[in-house]
């Protein structure tokens, strides 16, 4: 196993860690909320996640990734703004992460494995279209969430003064697919030890 495959099996330790000494329901469910969003997203299962009981009927979330900073609205353009991204291979790692009767915010490196053209058309400047990299930078992530621990949207602040890119080798690089893979993995075994709807208030106690 990798570096990159290893950060993604890790990447949702320091949420257990926290979610293991919070006593209050709503943060509990708040936290199991943004576990299983992270695997949902990673495994493209995207339609779970704007459902009833993940997401607020009007979301609204701000990206300020590379140049091109936005406001997304709605369900449909949450769906939308998640089907954009394509084949990158995304993941976290170095939680700061805290729970609030507001949200959850989490100051993170946020990693990115993508083709020079993909991070071109995020902004980042790059070499070669053609050559795989990886994107690392620190960004803070801050998802509110309503009275019943359902997300309200994501704001999400990168420090474009700690952008760093590397090559990385085709022996080295994992794929999109077997990321998804990783993620399914992990959400059974979430469900498994969890049961029917962990992510829900009344279930989250």
């Amino acid at each position: 196993m990798n570096r990159f495959e290893q950060a993604i099996y890790d990447c949702m330790i320091p949420t257990a860690e926290l979610l293991a000494e919070t006593r209050k329901p709503l943060h509990r469910a708040m936290l199991l909320n943004f576990w299983r969003h992270v695997h949902l997203e990673g495994a493209g299962e995207y339609e779970q996640i704007v459902a009833p009981d993940m997401m607020v009927d009007q979301p609204v979330y701000r990206v300020t990734w590379g140049a091109n900073p936005a406001v997304i609205t709605g369900k449909e353009g949450v769906l939308a703004f998640y089907n954009s991204v394509g084949d990158s291979v995304l993941w976290h790692s170095d939680d700061r992460l805290a729970v609030g009767d507001w949200g959850v915010c989490d100051e993170i490196t946020f990693h990115q494995m993508a083709r020079g053209a993909d991070l071109r058309a995020v902004g980042y400047e790059v070499d070669s279209d053609d050559t795989l990299y990886h994107a690392a930078s620190r960004q803070a992530f801050i998802w509110p969430y309503d009275s019943q621990a359902r997300l309200v949207g994501e704001h999400l602040y990168e420090d474009k003064t700690s952008l760093q890119i590397e090559e990385v080798s085709a022996e080295e690089a994992i794929t999109p697919a077997r990321v998804r893979e990783i993620h399914r993995e992990q959400l059974a075994k979430l469900e498994a030890e969890r049961g029917d709807r962990f992510w829900v208030l009344e279930q989250a106690a």
